[in-house]
Parts: structure tokens; C-alpha cells; sequence
């Protein structure tokens, strides 16, 4: 009866570990995603989860230990808004499960597009036209006065539509590196 009991004792040891082991996402997995909702700098905040499914199998030692369309989560961990003038919206990503198991992740991170082409057009463009039209009503000392004014006009409309926002459109797809699991 002894050995019975030993021997039942080894083996459920041995399967529990064999699950355990089977089921574990190892440091060092690529795991690509798909987002299912739409983030933005603008909107999204700090710890904000987010949603998605796996696109490919993860497989560790021949096995595969997440299958694809497995359910995964997410979270934001860095968000910041757009200026007006200057510094584009940032917002980076972070894998916290998948599959319902924790995991750690590499961060993936986007910004938005540069001000700096689209303010020296409008502040430019201001000056230009002000020059121009102050050229034509008081001569040289008005070009210089019209200048002035069309590159303040122009520096106005660059500040009411300068933002440029981080945005992730929903279906978007990622690849993070698993760097631990819980």
C-alpha cells in the first residue's frame, strides 16, 4: 500500500508540474497582437487597459503555449498630450496578460507627427501675405508692419490647430517581447 501511495504521490507531482510548465509564457516569446480599440494621446490616460487577440501561436520547446486568438490585455503606461506650438503626443503600451496569464512586456511606444513643418507654413504663410498686402497700401515701412502682423495672425491659427496627437487606430498590430510572467 506504501508504494501505491508513493507512486500515485510521484506522478500527480510530476503532472502538476508538466501543466504548470505547459501552460507558462517564457522571457523572451515575441508575441504579436491586435488592439481592439482605438487609442490616443489625447483621450487614453495612465493604467488605462485595453483589450486584444493574439495573431500567432507561442511556442516554447516545440509546444505551443498561447495559441492564436487568444484573448489578451494591456495596459497604457505613459501618455502625454500634445502642445500647440511644440512636443507631439506620446503614448507607449505594455502586454499584463495573455491568455488570463500575467505576464511583463517589452513597452511599444508611438508619437505624433512633428510641428515643425506645418507651423512654418501657417506662421510664413502669414507673413508673407501681410507683407504683401502692406507692401501694396504703405510701401516699404508698411510691408514691414503687414509682415509683422501676418506672422502673429499666422503664429494664432498655428496655436488653435497645432495639436498632433499619438493615435492608434483599433486593429492595429504590435509585437512585444515577454520579458517575465507572474
Amino acid at each position: 500500500m506504501t508504494l501505491r501511495k508513493s507512486v500515485a504521490a510521484t506522478l500527480f507531482l510530476l503532472l502538476s508540474n508538466l501543466l504548470l510548465y505547459a501552460g507558462s509564457i517564457p522571457a523572451g516569446a515575441r508575441a504579436s497582437v491586435r488592439i481592439n480599440t482605438s487609442l490616443s494621446s489625447a483621450s487614453s490616460h495612465k493604467e488605462e487597459v485595453w483589450g486584444g487577440t493574439l495573431t500567432n501561436d507561442i511556442t516554447h520547446e516545440g509546444r505551443v503555449v498561447a495559441r492564436a486568438g487568444a484573448p489578451v490585455k494591456g495596459k497604457v503606461t505613459y501618455v502625454k498630450p500634445s502642445g500647440r506650438l511644440h512636443n507631439p503626443g506620446q503614448i507607449s503600451l505594455r502586454l499584463i496578460s495573455i491568455n488570463g496569464e500575467p505576464v511583463y512586456s517589452t513597452r511599444v511606444s508611438r508619437k505624433g507627427k512633428s510641428h515643425t513643418k506645418s507651423n512654418v507654413a501657417k506662421i510664413g504663410g502669414g507673413a508673407a501675405g501681410g507683407a504683401l498686402i502692406g507692401g501694396l497700401l504703405g510701401g516699404g515701412k508698411g510691408a514691414a508692419i503687414g509682415a509683422g502682423a501676418g506672422a502673429a495672425g499666422g503664429t494664432g491659427v498655428a496655436a488653435a490647430t497645432g495639436k498632433r496627437e499619438a493615435v492608434i487606430p483599433a486593429e492595429s498590430v504590435f509585437t512585444f517581447t515577454i520579458t517575465g510572467s507572474k
